[in-house]
């Protein structure tokens, strides 16, 4: 043997080593696979050993994986090492920072507003400071990006940075270090009062904190009188398990069947409610759309298969997959699909994919089409896909997301190209965010309290016609037509804007709510005793 196929073959060897490595590295069900697996590393072995040219064997490797991952279902995903923790750092619940909102206005960063109790709130920067620079790197006038702002900030907690105000009324420019901390990211946008006895909650994801913040919120709102809840669950496209069956287990009673799951390689996993229920004497309506997926359904299925609570808005999604995150050696990771999850009546919600990823998704869209997003009768589900509620035998149905009790159409009446183009180009944000920035201290001090903001606040002419100038800059020629069409749109969505610069999410939300056809529908039944009991199939007894 020569001395260039004897390093070929140490080459290869070694390659052999690290895919045997990877495989002892996986969950015992993927032993049976390791024959393929070594002819998989073989070839990319021999790929960089003896091939004519020089090839990159690391972006074929990646080209393999994704490929293939495509083949299996819609959700099973590679993630690429550099992008792991920004994937994971939503669902988390935390990442380590110095714990400011910010936005980007010419090219310029915009204290909107410091996380309270974060580490730039507890050294006194403040709504408005602009941020200059950044361990001493000058950060206006290069076109930075939002990305570019968090690589910056971001960091180890206990790391410190640098960063030189701008503040307005000052001539010198303030110097901060800051040591980067444990920031929250918060799952629960918005908790409020909709009525005297009404609660109403947000949720926007399914994170580790997700249960934690619910729980919060809900003895918050009990301390305001609260009797029964909204839960919108809208355009929430899932998360971890885990925290939907945690605010499952806070409404249903003791020993009921909340979501089991079963695959090939994944024994039945039986998930049941404790004693712990809070919430198990109000009544719960959920809100749910086309955009409420995975642990959004989990915890909707739970509730509507134990007749607990009403299903208002449109059909979710159906992702009735789970997925585990499995890391690669180089940092990368696989979440891969290892079960199917079934709701307490034994409905699979997953919508079919047999024909193809692209056709999957393409079924999603084609709602828009056939009119099931404006027509409750629009969607006509087969007998085979019939179950029935647990209690009350009620007739739902599997395959292909939850149906709602109550059936709440898309509002297309505001719709008009001039709108969507305003929200498109970022005009009508930017210019709400030049309103804030220049009326800040007018506002906090015309507008004490939100109640007094959201009663009175109002934009002058002069303010519509700066709109439209932004909407100019933005290439976005004024229309008469479409401005009129929504205008009563813009204007609660640029208050709302406003409302959340100076105040919280919460405060946006119950801007934007206002006159919400899903949310007046809920508090309404749940208003009313006889009715919500009737929807659930509950008969009142004749004495």
């Amino acid at each position: 043997m020569n001395l260039s196929n004897t390093i070929t073959m140490k080459r290869l060897s070694l390659f052999v080593i690290f895919i045997g490595f990877l495989v002892a590295s996986l969950p015992v069900f993927s032993q049976g696979l390791t024959t393929e697996t070594f002819k998989v590393g073989k070839t990319l072995a021999l790929l960089d050993a003896v091939y004519v040219d020089s090839v990159d064997v690391p972006g074929i490797a990646e080209e393999m994986i994704i490929s293939t991952l495509k083949k299996l279902d819609p959700h099973s995903v590679y993630i690429p090492a550099d992008e792991v923790a920004e994937e994971n750092e939503p669902l988390q619940g935390n990442f380590e920072g110095i714990g400011v909102q910010f936005n980007l206005l010419n090219d310029t960063i915009i204290i909107i507003s410091p996380t309270p109790g974060g580490p730039s709130e507890k050294i006194g920067i403040l709504a408005g400071d602009r941020i200059i620079s950044i361990a001493g790197e000058t950060v206006t006038g290069i076109a930075i990006t939002t990305a570019g702002v968090r690589k910056r900030l971001m960091g180890p907690k206990g790391s410190t940075v640098k960063v030189m105000i701008y503040r307005k009324g000052l001539s010198n420019l303030l110097e901060f270090n800051i040591v980067r901390d444990k920031i929250p990211v918060n799952s629960l946008d918005a908790s409020y009062m909709v009525n005297a006895s009404t609660g109403y909650i947000k949720l926007s994801r399914f994170s580790e904190s997700t249960a934690r913040e619910f729980i919060e919120a809900v003895s918050a709102l009990k301390e305001k009188n609260m009797v029964n809840l909204i839960i919108d669950l809208r355009n929430n496209s899932g998360g971890y398990m885990a925290p939907a069956v945690q605010i499952a287990d806070q409404i249903l009673s003791a020993k009921k069947l909340i979501v089991y799951l079963q695959g090939l390689h994944t024994p039945r996993q039986d998930y049941t409610s404790t004693e712990l229920g809070t919430l198990e004497n109000a009544r719960i309506a959920i809100l749910t759309d086309e955009g409420s997926a995975s642990a959004s359904e989990i915890l909707s299925g739970a509730i509507q298969d134990w007749d607990r609570g009403i299903i208002v808005g449109r059909r979710t999604f159906g992702k009735g997959l789970v997925q585990n995150g499995y890391y690669l050696p180089d940092g990368s990771m696989v979440r891969l699909t290892i079960a199917r999850y079934y709701t307490p009546s034994g409905r699979s919600i997953q919508t079919p994919y047999s024909d193809g990823v692209d056709n999957y998704y393409k079924k999603f869209y084609s709602r828009y089409l056939t009119g099931e997003l404006l027509h409750a009768d629009s969607l006509n589900l087969p007998d085979s896909l019939k179950a029935y509620t647990i209690l009350n035998k009620r007739t739902v149905y599997s395959g292909g997301g939850i149906s709602p009790d109550i059936f709440i159409p898309v509002d297309t009446s505001d719709y008009s190209e001039y709108y969507r183009d305003m929200i498109r180009t970022s005009a009508l944000a930017n210019f709400c965010l030049k309103y804030g920035d220049q009326n800040r201290n007018m506002l906090h001090k015309k507008y004490r309290t939100f109640e007094k903001f959201n009663a009175s606040f109002s934009f002058s002419e002069k303010d519509l016609q700066e709109l439209m100038i932004e909407g100019e800059k933005h290439g976005v020629k004024f229309d008469e037509v479409g401005y009129r069409i929504s205008y009563d749109s813009m204007i609660k969505l640029m208050k709302a804007l406003i409302a959340r610069d100076l105040w919280d999410m919460t405060e946006y939300f119950r801007v934007m709510n206002a006159g919400d056809e899903a949310i007046s529908k809920a508090a309404e039944i749940l208003g009313d005793e006889e009715r919500y009991n009737t929807i659930l199939g509950f008969r009142r007894e004749i004495k």
